[in-house]
């Protein structure tokens, strides 16, 4: 097997708050567990929404709470080249086409087709462009989605989606000229040899997407588990969008404890991060234990 290379990959839209602290302890976790590296990569791609300093911050939130990656910080806006060198090689083996469709054109073919429902906030694209432009100019490029795809997720267990039927064909390239995270996010991932993914449980829904990217550029698929997300008041996923405050770390076992309480990992006391830590990777390996154990992902 492959060493264990695993990587914690925030968006420096702001502060870490208590649901980003929980994906990061977890992956942090799991990698010590395994006896591997662990990365941390800024996803900072989509400039119009990060906040100037936010990466910075992030970084000092980490070291406060006692993780500290084992490799350079890595950043998605110097990685440009890399992500357009697999999209060339996407489009010229077929796999990937431009598009000029608008949301509103979207939105008007899906109801015409009889599917006017939008999926998480997204309607299915209908592959309008899929034959030609019709002279109209390209805005985005998206990549042809074909097959149901299966996997196992570590902790969730068995996944399937059909992909061009629950999204459609994807978009690798924005129409405002921004990577896409699917693509910017299999390129990193395949470049810093990423055996596991360890994230938050909203990003399941992605892992569908990846997995045929990842077929598509022909490198190799981590195995995934998703952790359990922090709630906010309205039920909905803690985030940065509706409120999530920074976390407080004027006492970083205390974060880290309610961290690992959404786990599910048992309360353990100690003065320092570091201390703390050292006592929670074995309780952290045992837990994994009863995970949904996998090594690779179907394909």
């Amino acid at each position: 097997m492959s060493p264990y290379r695993g990587r914690f990959a925030p968006s420096p839209t702001g502060p870490l708050h208590a649901g980003s602290l929980v994906a990061a302890l977890a992956s942090w976790l799991d990698a010590r567990a395994h006896g591997g590296t662990w990365l941390v990569r800024i996803e900072d791609i989509d400039g119009p929404r990060c906040v100037r300093g936010a990466a910075a911050q992030i970084l000092q939130q980490l070291a406060a709470c006692g993780l500290q990656p084992d490799e350079p910080v890595s950043r998605q806006s110097e990685r440009s080249p890399a992500y357009a060198a697999a999209l060339q090689d996407l489009l010229q083996r077929g796999l990937a086409y431009p598009c000029a469709c608008t949301r509103q054109d979207i939105a008007q073919a899906c109801a015409a087709a009889g599917r006017p429902h939008a999926r998480f906030g997204e309607l299915v694209y209908p592959g309008t462009c899929r034959n030609g432009l019709q002279g109209r100019p390209a805005r985005a490029v998206r990549l042809r989605a074909e097959g149901r795809v299966a996997w196992s997720d570590r902790r969730l267990g068995p996944q399937t989606q059909d992909v061009a039927a629950d999204v459609g064909d994807f978009v690798l390239r924005r129409s405002d000229g921004l990577w896409a995270y699917q693509l910017a996010v299999v390129v990193d991932d395949a470049a810093q040899g990423i055996s596991h993914v360890v994230r938050g449980e909203d990003l399941a829904d992605n892992t569908a997407r990846q997995i045929l990217l990842q077929r598509a550029l022909h490198v190799p698929t981590p195995v995934y588990l998703h952790t359990p997300l922090v709630l906010a008041a309205d039920g909905h996923k803690l985030s940065k969008q509706n409120g999530a405050q920074a976390l407080d770390l004027s006492q970083p076992v205390a974060a880290l404890q309610a961290a690992a309480a959404v786990l599910g990992l048992p309360r353990i006391e100690a003065e320092l991060p570091e201390h703390w830590l050292e006592k929670v990777v074995p309780v952290w390996a045992g837990i994994i234990q009863g995970f949904h154990a996998t090594t690779e992902n179907p394909r």
